[in-house]
């Protein structure tokens, strides 16, 4: 199917452009904040030891290499639908496509359970509750916790962005606290910071794929920045605003990243950061930091509030993005349906939660494994696979000419990108556990493929239409 037949046919009132730079910036800066750093650090930590802070570097040099193409995409292309949009202009495959939109909304709902699990985990140690981690309370809190989630969605949620300014301070606040709290132990001599510099594999792997593994790790602190292109159609000027604001955005979240994982290991021994709780790891450095103040009665209960946003943020956007299929005509209508009076997508949020509720049941049942580690690598690799392909598309997209100046990434970066990002999504960058990342990625995207066969049917059978996409940039992806 050609591009023009994929035009609209009909004209549609604009979005409006209310978002400046100040707004964007913490848009930016709100989506990547989260669960990654709160719930990871000692998981980091556990495989390089006191070298915390590289994988966070790695993580972030490799974020922004990314999001040079995701710069010269957007603002070329100035609509909100994101790497489906632009994968289906290189290559006009409706089902590269489809896997790149349905790997995107998977990655939505692996970070919404690694986020169910990290809640269970500061809930746990708000309240002193001292369950284990994979104990049955502890999975029960967390399935209660998605749930309520899903009820939420459905209930209706304000996206604003000026909303998100509150959540976005608030997240930022439980950060910055560890960092002066490093500053603060610093100047009482309680910080070791000779530590930062000490490497450890706890697998004995040399130090460059011990590095390698954790930055696919730490990579899911990083991942976010690619939804701002969502806000492309209501920013103002975006092919100017965009670059400077990504970059800036981009900068403050890493420095913040490095500095957090640098007062952990200065605060708490390694050995500690990462015992059978590695989610607590931030509240021990808390605690270690500040023994006569409360703020470790006060952290988890931030922590919670950080990561409880992480994943109603990441299930709207999942839920939303299955219905934008299903109106596609790619995945069966009745993901498409909407409920009359809440008008919220009631059949999709209701499926999306249903995968997560069987996705954190099965890491932690019948796998036995960490579900915040796990669930935040299948996350990562499933990003960084979108990565790849969204950093070929720029070299391919070169060939198409628009009428506007746009941001222009020299061509040696998304070469690199590309390599850099396939690298990452291979075996070797993996170590024995996080192999079964590999396992949860190919039953999500299973459960998609079977979804468009039917639809495939369906439409061949029943329809006498060919199934592919029509708007694909109406996905908001």
């Amino acid at each position: 199917m050609s591009d023009t037949t994929l035009q609209r046919d009909h004209r549609e009132p604009e979005l409006k452009r209310a978002m400046g730079p100040k707004l964007l910036l913490l848009f930016i800066v709100g989506d990547i904040l989260g669960t990654g750093v709160y719930a990871l650090t000692g998981d980091v930590a556990g495989k390089v030891g006191g070298a915390a802070w590289a994988p966070f570097l790695a993580a972030f040099i490799v974020a922004t290499i990314t999001a040079c193409s995701y710069l010269e995409l957007v603002t070329k292309y100035p609509q909100a639908a994101g790497a489906a949009l632009y994968t289906h202009k290189a290559f006009g495959l409706h089902f590269l496509t489809f896997l790149v939109t349905f790997a995107v909304m998977s990655s939505g709902i692996t970070s919404a359970s690694t986020a169910s699990a990290a809640f269970a985990s500061f809930l746990n140690d708000g309240f002193d509750l001292g369950l284990d981690t994979n104990s049955g309370t502890t999975l029960l809190i967390a399935l209660s916790f998605m749930a309520l989630v899903g009820l939420i969605n459905y209930r209706g949620v304000s996206e604003s962005v000026r909303a998100n300014v509150v959540l976005t301070l608030v997240e930022l606040s439980g950060l910055l606290m560890i960092i002066f709290i490093g500053l603060y132990a610093l100047l009482q001599g309680r910080a070791d910071f000779t530590e930062v510099v000490i490497f450890e594999s706890e697998t004995g792997k040399s130090a460059f794929f011990a590095v390698t593994a954790a930055t696919t790790l730490a990579f899911f602190a990083m991942v976010g920045f690619e939804d701002s292109v969502n806000m492309a159609e209501e920013t103002r000027d975006p092919s100017r605003i965009f670059p400077k604001i990504m970059f800036t955005g981009l900068g403050i979240t890493g420095l913040i990243y490095v500095l957090v994982s640098i007062t952990a290991v200065a605060l708490v021994p390694v050995g500690n950061l990462t015992d059978d709780d590695r989610a607590e790891a931030l509240v021990q450095v808390v605690e270690v930091g500040a023994p006569g103040l409360p703020m470790g009665d006060i952290f988890p209960f931030i922590a919670m509030f950080a990561v409880a946003n992480s994943a109603l943020i990441n299930m709207l956007m999942a839920s939303r993005l299955l219905y934008g299929m299903a109106k596609q005509d790619v995945l069966p209508r009745t993901l498409g349906r909407v409920h009359p009076e809440r008008r919220t997508p009631y059949v999709s949020i209701a499926f999306t939660t249903l995968i997560a509720v069987g996705l954190i049941s099965y890491v932690v049942l019948r796998l036995d494994s960490d579900a915040i580690s796990l669930l935040g690598g299948t996350t990562s690799l499933l990003l960084l696979t979108v990565f790849t392909v969204v950093n070929i598309t720029v070299l391919v997209l070169r060939r198409d000419r628009v009428d506007h100046g746009h941001f222009t990434a020299p061509t040696f970066l998304p070469v690199l990108g590309a390599l850099l990002c396939a690298f990452m999504t291979g075996p070797w960058a993996r170590d024995e556990e996080q192999q079964q990342q590999y396992e949860i990625a190919a039953w999500l995207l299973a459960v998609g493929i079977v979804l468009w066969l039917l639809t495939w049917f369906i439409n061949r059978g029943a329809r006498a239409k060919k199934t592919g996409f029509r708007h694909p940039e109406d996905l908001n992806v």
